[in-house]
């Protein structure tokens, strides 16, 4: 009877992870088929149940991240994509309870998978929808209190499930930038690979905005996928908004848009 329930247990779990990676190929292919607009709903957090971080989230709208649009439509127009607007945010409800703390980049492979599986339940336990996930990518943004030489936690995005989660300063100033790593997260859901080292300098050339300038340095953009400027060899600043970023030929490739030499 022990073998019997054993071997249940074991096929309903095959079964659940088939069906799971079924709806997850579905999903990643119809949401880089740019047919259509992504849908951005994007779940503030205040984690730290902070006052100043809640009186930031409550005078937050979806114009805060209309800069994230704008960057997608420009960047859309160079490579002729087909569709005018690939994305359109909105501000989504305030979240009380949080995802799983993600794993440490050092974590092994089966802890990885744990928590994804755990993140995309508890996603959606949390945010359900009664319309298709296939092009909806959900946005949790974890705001945190200002302060100086303070380094947050590495945001992630998952190329599988559309999900995302992103540490943010709570503060008008610092939107611009927010807006990048936004930007940069959502890429990540749907393909996009980080163009930068173990140093957090950016790799040349594909995460050089400007890869054939002569001479090289220094480069006044930044490739989205690095998020820097590279200033020399060795040494870059982050960008200051979306403006002064763009989406680089081997990042389009990977999100499959249409190739194109954005420097012609």
């Amino acid at each position: 009877m022990r073998v019997l329930f054993r071997t249940f247990r074991i096929i309903t779990l095959l079964l659940i992870f088939i069906a799971l990676a079924f709806y997850t190929k579905t999903q990643k292919l119809k949401s880089r088929t740019w047919s259509e607009p992504l849908q951005i709903i994007i779940y503030p957090m205040n984690s730290e149940n902070n006052i100043d971080v809640e009186e930031y989230i409550n005078q937050l709208d979806s114009h805060s991240f209309k800069a994230i649009d704008q960057f997608f439509q420009s960047e859309a127009e160079h490579y002729s994509l087909s569709i005018q607007k690939p994305i359109t945010t909105a501000l989504g409800e305030t979240l009380r309870v949080y995802p799983p703390a993600a794993p440490h980049p050092d974590s092994n492979v089966v802890s990885i998978i744990i928590w994804g599986l755990k993140f995309r339940y508890w996603a959606y336990k949390n945010t359900p929808d009664d319309q298709s996930n296939l092009h909806r990518v959900r946005v949790f943004v974890h705001y945190h209190e200002v302060k100086e030489n303070v380094h947050l936690q590495h945001s992630l995005g998952l190329d599988k499930g559309l999900l995302s989660i992103v540490h943010a300063f709570a503060s008008k100033q610092q939107e611009p930038q927010n807006n990048i790593v936004i930007a940069h997260e959502l890429l990540h859901t749907v393909g996009a690979t980080d163009k930068y080292n173990a140093m957090l300098q950016p790799v040349f050339p594909d995460g050089y905005a400007e890869p054939d300038n002569i001479p090289l340095f220094p480069q006044s953009q930044a490739e989205i996928m690095s998020a820097k400027i590279p200033l020399s060899a060795d040494h870059s600043r982050m960008a200051d908004s979306l403006d002064q970023c763009i989406i680089g030929d081997k990042t389009a490739i990977e999100i499959n848009w249409p190739q194109a030499n954005y420097n012609e």
